[in-house]
């Protein structure tokens, strides 16, 4: 129900008494008046006092016009505004136990497959909203049998990759593969890949790196021309590259070939054509490190300089194998060292990770430490020289190696070395890490998990007070 009146209630009745009264009124009125104009026109003044009566009686009747215009207009007094605004107010503002509640959400990855026909993506938005799924960015793949469309979904938390793939298939998505995103999946492609082609161009170590996040988990290998005993490998990438579903083959500028793999995700022609452009822009900039060098102090006093090297510092490396006792040279490559040349051409290669040299004041490189992409691992390799051996430089080396393991996002890093190398086992042990250890016929592996971020924000806080650029 509702307290408005309407209008048929509102208007006042109509008698035929109102009707009576007003004629005999206006009859009295009119003997009135001419009792009046006799009276007046039999007078000395009469004719002037009947004009003022006259404009007297127009006045009198227009303020009375006016009156009655101006209060008919006036809006009728109700009780609907009032209850109109209370329910405007209730429309406005929900009540608190109407209120949506809030719902956890996760970031997905998922990447699927369609016809290439009209409707063919909105059937796939219709059923993503429908699951309460968010679309933060989209990119689609053509391809000569169909689409391939990557989205970057923000999901409820209790929605499983399996039901979210179940409900892609029947909107007819096919080869549908999904995977857990972060924050940093958030900056948009175009962005993403310019980052990708600076760090490359800062550093030609970069290249392995922003070939795994350009194209997301996968494995890479250098396969160079020749091996390390000097014989051809075979493996020679056609100048244009070669694409073959989950296997991508490029040529590398430093000779061989890169072979990048992602099982169960065949690449799409426009990541090949992006990770072709980094290849090439790799190639066209040459050799290059980081010019950056810490100076250290050694307890002792003896200033020490770390700095990344590459193949330029052959030369040097080669000087310090020659120092190295032959039981330092077993520890390090757990046997003895045929051809070192070729074992430091290798190792020294931006293609297949970074180095830190160690020189003294004078400029002799005294110690090296690597960290060796191997596939979806990463490995640390240290040699010191016998006489700088025992100060504390493996340690700082290893330290720097770990850190930049964990700004390029590696789960863990290993060593591979003997159970008697107790200064390497002593080394790992002092990362305050997680550690795994397994030995195999006399080779201790040691795996240190890297979930410590907090420990690489002060261990980079120590490095800028103790560095001189």
């Amino acid at each position: 129900m509702t307290d408005v009146t309407s209008s048929k209630t509102t208007r006042r009745p109509h008698h035929w008494r109102h009707d009576l009264i007003e004629l005999a009124a206006l009859f009295t009125a009119v003997v009135v008046a001419d009792t009046i104009a006799k009276t007046i026109v039999k007078g000395p003044e009469g004719p002037y006092l009947l004009v003022f009566s006259a404009i007297a009686l127009v006045a009198t009747a227009g303020f009375h016009t006016w009156w009655a215009r101006r209060h008919s207009h006036a809006p009728p007094v109700t009780t609907a505004a009032p209850i109109l605004d209370a329910h405007a107010e209730q429309d406005a503002e929900p009540a608190p136990d109407e209120a949506p509640e809030a719902v956890e959400t996760v970031l997905w990855r998922m990447r699927t497959t369609v016809d290439d026909t009209p409707g063919s993506l909105a059937a796939l938005c219709t059923v993503l909203a429908r699951l309460g799924v968010d679309i933060l960015t989209l990119q689609t793949h053509p391809l000569t049998s169909g689409t391939v469309d990557e989205f970057l979904l923000r999901a409820p938390a209790h929605l499983s990759a399996d039901h979210l793939a179940h409900e892609i298939a029947a909107a007819g998505g096919r080869d549908t593969w999904t995977e857990r995103a972060d924050t940093h999946d958030l900056v948009d492609t175009p962005t993403r890949v310019l980052g990708l082609a600076t760090r490359t161009a800062l550093d030609a170590a970069e290249l392995p790196l922003a070939l795994r996040q350009l194209l997301g988990r996968c494995t890479l290998h250098s396969v160079p021309a020749v091996s390390l005993t000097g014989r051809p490998t075979g493996e020679q990438a056609p100048v244009e590259g070669v694409l073959e579903e989950t296997v991508m083959k490029l040529r590398d500028p430093s000779g061989g070939t890169l072979l990048i793999e992602r099982p169960y995700l065949p690449f799409t022609p426009t990541e090949f054509a992006r990770a072709r452009a980094l290849v090439e822009l790799d190639a066209r900039l040459g050799p290059r490190v980081p010019r950056s060098q810490d100076v250290l102090t050694l307890p002792e006093g003896n200033e020490i300089t770390v700095r990344r090297a590459d193949q330029r510092d052959l030369v040097a490396a080669r000087a310090m194998h020659d120092r190295c006792s032959a039981r330092t040279l077993n520890l390090r490559y757990h046997g003895p060292v045929g051809d070192a040349d070729r074992y430091l051409d290798h190792l020294l290669s931006p293609r297949f990770g970074r180095t830190l040299a160690v020189q003294t004041a004078s400029g002799r490189l005294v110690a090296l430490g690597h960290l060796l992409w191997d596939g979806d691992e990463t490995e640390v390799a240290l040699l010191v020289e016998d006489d700088w051996q025992r100060r504390g430089i493996g340690s700082e080396l290893l330290g720097r190696l770990v850190a930049m393991a964990e700004e390029d996002g590696c789960e863990s890093v290993y060593a591979v070395t003997q159970a008697s190398n107790t200064g390497m086992v002593a080394a790992m042990r002092a990362l305050n890490l997680p550690l795994d250890y397994q030995i195999e016929e006399g080779t201790l592996v040691i795996t240190a998990r890297l979930d410590s971020a907090p420990r690489r924000g002060e261990r980079s806080q120590q490095q800028a007070r103790q560095s001189e650029r």
